[in-house]
């Protein structure tokens, strides 16, 4: 149970959150009336179906069908959940969260953490003002320039440089009063040998500072900026900083990832910078490993569709095929972006311009068609051996076509191409299919909700009518139950809410947000914001009560009729005098039907 302390704590933030303030940081609204319109974050649309009602503290999507209050909105928009969204909010508004007891343990590892995240966000600032402000900087500055990194990306994601020295970093944080074992810890740096001190781990290159989700510093990457090597040096691993899981630039670029529907992901983090600067911000970038399923999930969240924009070369296409293999099960819609002369996607972009990107975005292949042409520039297939061994590198990911049309023309166009029977391709991929290990991935749930074609009818919106002035006056909920039971009112969703509403009555409470959000379930949820969002078309608010529970009560009325018929009837074939007495039933509730 939450505590009364944490409760004042939600509450404070409710009430210094405003609503239409916080969605309008995230999406354009029009007012219209006591309304305000815009097209939904959450799904892709054009004409907009996005409402936000900032007298009730409510939004509504009609396309996706994603409502609730303000922390709703943020927990869908950072994908965290309702709890951090608060939490996130909280920060924003500088309102402390309150302390529970922690355990020892808890509070050394979190005052661990904290000092080690402040100490690389000492050395960000250290490393860029290295590049902007010092001498230093000047040979990263024309490494920059070399590689068209503008003054503008430069500042946007804190590029800096490390002085070509053994402990410029060490000897000032240390004089600082920066503990040895935190440099240590970070990674930045290194014990010599001789036992005489530290030295620096990064010297001599241009510094990429890499953050987590939150946007908060945990590494850093390191290029030199001639063919020395290694040629990318990386924070090595710490209780901060683990390469498996992290994707460069997604602080970044998670907005731009839910509103394009795909991620992006490109080899390095320079070929991130260079695609973002180029203003394609959907972008991320593995730090200097294969592409992780954790990395397949982080995305996920965020979008259905991943393009993979590996270097051109062989290595590049080896990548691609690796990374295409962790992804193929997990339901994402995977494509590839190809990029020609063999070009990793920096030098494209800086030979052919961010326009020319743009279009092979535009022309990135299924990851069927990206396959094919693979495996049949990389097997000679003149021979029969040819033949099977394309055929058998094929069979894994025909097997991942779920559409039975689009399978078989794949099918038919390798049998083609190969010059084999369709049957005999047939025939591999079915055995195939049977000899596979069937493993089934985790679903991944992608955040980047779908328009969803509701089926409504007027006793459902009659039942919103009911829920939206019940939530209004909630004493009103004893009128409605006084017309028809509570269990009577068909829909599930709107009962659920109903019966919320008759708790919260007669425990004496008004109904909130914040307490609708933590009992009622996601549909419920959703139903409760739309009720409160839609219009009552044109009528005064009593006209449209009195209507709607009419409605609501002749459908209860209805399924009477439909439940006594039924009796009545099972009576008679058993010769059971009681079918008097349901007829009777029948006729009572036929006559207050016909009056209504």
């Amino acid at each position: 149970m939450r505590s009364e302390r944490m409760d004042e704590f939600v509450e404070q933030v409710r009430s210094q959150s405003d609503i239409l303030n916080v969605i309008q940081s995230y999406v354009p609204l029009k007012r219209k009336g006591n309304r305000y319109w815009g097209c939904c974050p959450f799904h892709n649309e054009k004409t907009p179906s996005f409402s936000v009602v900032p007298d009730k503290g409510f939004f509504y999507c009609f396309g996706c069908h994603a409502g609730g209050n303000v922390f709703k909105f943020i927990s869908l928009i950072e994908n965290v959940t309702y709890f951090e969204a608060i939490k996130l909010q909280a920060e924003k508004l500088g309102i402390p969260l309150p302390e529970r007891q922690r355990t020892p343990q808890e509070i050394a590892r979190e005052r661990e953490m904290a000092d080690l995240r402040k100490v690389n966000e000492m050395a960000r600032d250290f490393f860029h003002n290295c590049l902007t402000m010092t001498h230093y900087g000047e040979a990263g500055k024309a490494y920059f320039a070399g590689r068209d990194i503008s003054p503008e990306t430069i500042e946007e994601f804190k590029l800096g440089f490390a002085p070509n020295a053994w402990d410029k970093l060490s000897t000032a944080f240390t004089k600082r009063g920066v503990k040895q074992e935190f440099l240590l810890a970070c990674g930045l740096s290194a014990e010599r040998n001789n036992g005489g001190g530290l030295y620096d781990r990064f010297r001599n290159r241009v510094i990429i500072p890499i953050a987590d989700e939150r946007g908060r510093v945990v590494g850093f990457g390191g290029r030199v900026l001639d063919d020395s090597t290694p040629k990318y040096l990386n924070t090595p691993e710490t209780i901060l900083f683990n390469k498996r899981k992290l994707l460069f630039g997604l602080d970044r670029s998670h907005r731009a990832i839910q509103q394009a529907g795909y991620a992006i992901v490109v080899e390095g983090y320079m070929d991130a910078i260079s695609v973002f600067g180029a203003g394609v911000r959907n972008v991320v970038a593995s730090l200097g490993t294969a592409f992780t399923a954790e990395h397949c999930q982080k995305l996920l969240r965020y979008a259905p569709d991943i393009y993979f924009c590996y270097d051109s070369d062989e290595a590049g296409q080896k990548a691609t095929i690796r990374a295409l293999s962790i992804v193929r099960d997990t339901g994402a819609v995977v494509r590839v972006i190809v990029v020609p002369d063999g070009k990793d996607p920096d030098e494209y972009i800086r030979k052919h311009g961010a326009d020319a990107f743009r279009a092979l975005v535009k022309e990135a292949l299924p990851l069927v068609e990206y396959r094919l042409q693979y495996v049949l520039k990389h097997v000679n297939y003149d021979t029969l051996d040819g033949k099977v061994k394309a055929l058998h590198e094929m069979l894994p990911v025909l097997a991942g076509i779920k559409e039975t049309a689009v399978r078989s023309e794949y099918e038919k166009k390798l049998a083609q191409i190969l010059l084999l029977d369709e049957g005999v391709v047939r025939d591999e991929l079915r055995r195939y299919a049977r000899g596979a290990v069937a493993e089934e991935s985790a679903p991944v749930r992608a955040p980047i909700r779908q328009a969803v074609q509701q089926q409504d009818n007027a006793i459902r919106r009659a039942g919103r009518i009911i829920v939206r002035m019940v939530w209004q006056d909630v004493s009103l909920i004893h009128h409605v139950e006084s017309v028809l039971p509570l269990a009577g009112i068909g829909d599930p969703v709107q009962r659920e809410i109903l019966l919320f509403l008759q708790d919260l009555s007669n425990q004496g409470q008004a109904p909130d947000d914040v307490t609708a959000a933590e009992n009622l379930s996601e549909d419920a949820a959703a139903e409760l914001s739309r009720a409160l969002v839609e219009n009552l078309g044109g009528r005064a608010e009593t006209e449209a009560y009195n209507d709607s529970l009419k409605v609501l009560r002749k459908a209860y009325l209805n399924m009477l009729f439909v439940e006594h018929s039924r009796k009545a009837d099972a009576y008679m074939k058993a010769g059971n005098t009681a079918y008097v007495d349901e007829l009777n039933e029948v006729m009572k509730i036929k006559d207050e039907m016909d009056e209504l």
